[in-house]
């Protein structure tokens, strides 16, 4: 028995509009174009929280809109910055109107209920800045919109199994064990496991500097290695981040 299609993108208008009479919870995957590497896609930042989206859609009954595929300026302590190619950078403001302006579209056909997942470490204040908008223009409709990043439900005991040597921090994690682990579970076609780097941490100093140091980034893209990632982590993470998410949009929004 096939499962019940949860993205907005496959639907037709008039499945999406009897789908809203519903009151769901919407989900808006937020994420990137961005170098992940040698060894990931440059969409990993959009297709990791568009498949937990899609896994706890599922689960609470939810709907999964377009993911927003670009994000907020990549930054060398954490996303490698802008120097490697295929990396696409958006405004402050062109990320903070285009999330504006969805929610505020969402709402103009009846949603009330919405989760920003971000996928990108540098969206969070930006996407957050949007929904605050949205708020203002529409918080009269009723409107109610949860953000989350999808590493923050990560537990302590979850971690201990993805690192047993020690959790390094989520900063350094970019295109290294947890994302790598994520794309082997969710999409083995895209990873390229005779690339996956292997080198010590990136070790920045306390200060960015404007334009960025590019020497500052390992050449590999990655942040840290990225070799104790498997497809076996990334279930882990899926499976238990999936079901918190999903606990969560049930406390909030009701079942």
């Amino acid at each position: 028995m096939n499962k019940k299609n949860v993205m907005m993108e496959r639907m037709s208008w008039p499945e999406f509009a009897a789908e809203a009479k519903r009151n769901p919870v919407v989900f808006l995957p937020c994420g990137s174009t961005e170098q992940h590497g040698p060894h990931l896609p440059l969409a990993v930042d959009a297709l990791l929280p568009t498949a937990l989206c899609r896994d706890v859609a599922e689960k609470v009954g939810g709907i999964v809109a377009p993911t927003l595929s670009f994000g907020y300026k990549s930054m060398p302590k954490s996303g490698g910055g802008p120097y490697f190619p295929g990396t696409l950078n958006l405004d402050a403001t062109t990320l903070i109107a285009t999330v504006h302006d969805v929610i505020r579209e969402l709402v103009r056909h009846g949603i009330s209920k919405i989760c920003a997942v971000v996928g990108h470490y540098e969206n969070q204040w930006i996407v957050t800045e949007g929904i605050d908008l949205a708020m203002r223009e529409c918080g009269a409709t009723g409107l109610r919109v949860m953000r989350l990043e999808y590493w923050d439900f990560c537990t302590e005991e979850t971690f201990s199994q993805v690192f047993p040597d020690g959790f390094p921090g989520i900063a350094l994690e970019h295109a290294a064990v947890i994302e790598t682990s994520l794309m082997m579970h969710y999409y083995p076609d895209m990873v390229r496991l005779d690339l996956i780097p292997d080198h010590a941490p990136a070790d920045f100093p306390p200060y960015d500097m404007f334009p960025p140091h590019r020497d500052w980034v390992p050449s590999s893209g990655a942040l840290t290695s990225a070799k104790g990632a498997s497809a076996a982590k990334g279930k882990i993470m899926a499976e238990q981040v999936g079901k918190d998410i999903a606990a969560a949009i049930v406390k909030e929004f009701g079942s």
